[in-house]
């Protein structure tokens, strides 16, 4: 591991693609495809090692079926499978297209579904859904699964539903990341976000020192080490947990004030003293959006800003990034947006770096408290609420210090770009909970304890692996074990899969039903004098949101509610010896800007035509609304 090893420098410079395209399957084989492997790589240029042992684990199917149920996990493979077949299954709902290629090359696929009889999906009100941006956080993306399956097997049955999708658009991401997916569910390698190599810590070298399976049993669990001299006591920060009788439990304290060492599984490749501090890639594209970004560590030269671990060298320099803002950007249309995570289970939005009482506009806080009661409804998390302040006090003394917990900034953070940038209902909300179903020994804290007690109680203790010892080939005497970080503390056990995802999509499906919906309620043509004639539209919002968050207004995201009667070019030719005359509005441009349409409000626009021809004319009323949606009419003007 300390020798330079390069497989394969990729540089992907490609920009985003903008207009939609279909996807026909026609790529490269890739190493969870090729079953001849024993290994697999990585791409990217690094000083530790690009391949690792393949493994497939009980908990996920590696395998389409021919059925599709949600008591197992599915790989990114898995899910464009079952994507491609509803699009050939539904031509009539779905569009599946490429939004763009990861860092290692694979296909980003995304899934627009409307009912395209009723309109194109950019005509109406829409909702995004997203998973998969924390790449080993494969709950989310499995929510997003589920979500597109209910949609899909109730389109026709539930009334909701049908309406939902004739007059709404559902876009569904389900794996932003597929490189990181990809290599969390074939090997012991954890990951959060791209793969691109990164040095995480700073020590000139990148992803030179990834975790080791030493017992090749495909998952990384931890490592413990008694310390028995005293320059080991001076430092050792870790105790065996009084709460825990059996002495499986571990409690981190101040160095000084232990008398256990805590590692994950593996050496010290570089032989700097440290154990698996850099491994596979290590930028995280939640902390790469350009709302109130800050360097990573050791960008600020001051030494007296602040950073952001993980935020890469600029903004949005991570594809898979890019690719969700570009795309979103370009369709404003979209009123609500959940792009999740694990493992904290919350409801959680901006702000992340200041209150919400202080940055938020009231009416906007108003609509933010109202998503956190609706989705506390569907879920009975513990939390919601903002990232600042409920997210990082939601335990009221921190754990390590002691101390009462306060509010801590998280900067470049993709909630923030869709508040206070994009102007849209934007949740960040985190699946699984550790395991810790319930308080157990009653102390008003959900923690590891609680977890481990649900373990042996109703998991079967599969979630936490004994200690066993063993000789570490560095460390001497040590013992391996504690939770299993994928199937239990990133993400729960299979079996508990449907119940969170579920409960968690019914929220998603919720905010999509409380849409802004511009409705063209009546146009109707009354003659005047002189040949003239008054066109009177009138329109409502029967959606359960404004057409327009006060911070979408500020930021100029979103355009005011217009109305445009369209006629004949030719008939109006001419100014005053025009065939057809808009007289009203006087000005030059006959565009009415109507402001934007609040919830159950009604509201008109009215035009003044004169023909200075004889015989009626035909006309169109169009009403545009950025995030209500567009309606027309066609109308005949004269007799």
């Amino acid at each position: 591991m300390r020798q330079i090893s390069t497989l394969l420098f990729c540089l992907l410079c490609s920009s985003t693609i903008y207009a939609q395209k279909s996807y026909y399957g026609t790529e490269e084989k890739w190493p969870e495809q090729d079953t001849a492997r024993k290994f697999y790589t990585v791409k990217g240029e690094r000083h530790g090692i690009s391949y690792f042992k393949k493994h497939q684990f009980k908990d996920v199917q590696y395998q389409p079926g021919t059925t599709l149920t949600f008591d197992t996990y599915h790989t990114p493979d898995v899910i464009y499978s079952w994507y491609r077949k509803w699009a050939e299954q539904y031509p009539n709902l779905i569009d599946l297209y490429e939004v763009e290629k990861s860092y290692e090359g694979r296909p980003i696929l995304q899934m627009t579904l409307t009912n395209k009889k009723t309109g194109k999906h950019t005509d109406k009100p829409a909702a995004y859904f997203e998973g998969g941006r924390h790449s080993g956080e494969v709950t989310s993306s499995e929510a997003v699964f589920w979500l597109t399956k209910h949609l899909l097997d109730n389109y026709g049955k539930d009334p909701a539903i049908t309406k939902l999708l004739d007059t709404k658009s559902i876009y569904l991401r389900p794996e932003n990341n597929p490189d990181g997916a990809n290599m969390y569910l074939y090997t012991a390698q954890r990951n959060r976000s791209s793969l691109r190599p990164h040095d995480d810590d700073r020590d000139g070298l990148f992803d030179e020192d990834s975790e080791d399976d030493f017992d090749g049993d495909g998952i990384i669990y931890q490592i413990r080490k008694k310390a028995t001299t005293k320059e080991e006591l001076e430092k050792a920060d870790y105790v065996l947990n009084p709460k825990d009788k059996s002495g499986r439990l571990m409690k981190r304290v101040q160095p000084g004030q232990g008398d256990y060492f805590v590692y994950t599984e593996g050496i010290d490749n570089d032989g700097d003293g440290k154990y698996n501090e850099d491994g596979i890639g290590g930028l995280d594209n939640h902390r790469n959006y350009p709302e109130n970004w800050r360097p990573d560590q050791g960008g600020d030269f001051t030494g007296r800003g602040y950073t952001q671990g993980g935020a890469s060298e600029y903004p949005l320099s991570e594809t898979e990034t890019r690719a969700t803002y570009v795309w979103l950007m370009g369709h404003p249309n979209i009123t609500v947006v959940n792009s999740m995570d694990t493992s904290v289970p919350m409801h959680l939005r901006p702000p992340s770096t200041s209150s919400s009482a202080e940055s938020m506009f009231p009416p906007d806080l108003a609509i933010y408290k109202h998503m956190d009661s609706l989705g506390l409804s569907f879920t009975g998390y513990p939390w919601a609420g903002d990232v600042y302040e409920t997210y990082n006090t939601r335990n009221k003394i921190n754990r390590f210090t002691g101390e009462p917990s306060k509010p801590t900034p998280l900067f470049g953070h993709g909630p923030d770009f869709g508040y206070f940038q994009y102007g849209a209902v934007w949740y960040g909300d985190e699946l699984w909970n550790n395991g810790a179903m319930k308080d157990y020994d009653g102390d008003g804290d959900r923690d590891d304890y609680d977890g481990l007690m649900w373990d042996d109680e109703a998991n079967g203790k599969r979630g936490f692996k004994p200690w066993t010892k063993m000789t570490h080939p560095q460390l001497g005497a040590v013992e391996i074990g504690g939770f299993n970080p994928k199937f239990f503390s990133q993400n729960g056990p299979a079996w508990q899969l449907e119940t969170w995802i579920s409960k968690e999509s019914m929220f998603n499906l919720a905010m999509a039903k409380e849409l802004p919906q511009i409705d063209l309620t009546d146009v109707t043509v009354k003659a005047l004098a002189n040949n003239e004639y008054e066109v009177k539209a009138t329109w409502t919002n029967s959606g359960k949101l404004p057409v327009a968050l006060e911070q979408a207004k500020r930021v100029k995201m979103v355009q005011e509610d217009r109305v445009t009667l369209d006629i004949d070019k030719a008939l109006l030719k001419g100014f005053k010896e025009a065939k057809v005359m808009i007289t009203q509005p006087e000005l030059v441009d006959k565009t009415i800007y109507a402001g934007y349409t609040k919830v159950g409000e009604k509201k008109e626009a009215v035009f003044h035509v004169k023909l200075n021809q004889p015989g009626p004319i035909k006309a169109k009323v169009k009403l545009l609304s950025t995030r209500g949606g567009y309606k027309e009419k066609e109308i005949t003007i004269g007799k």
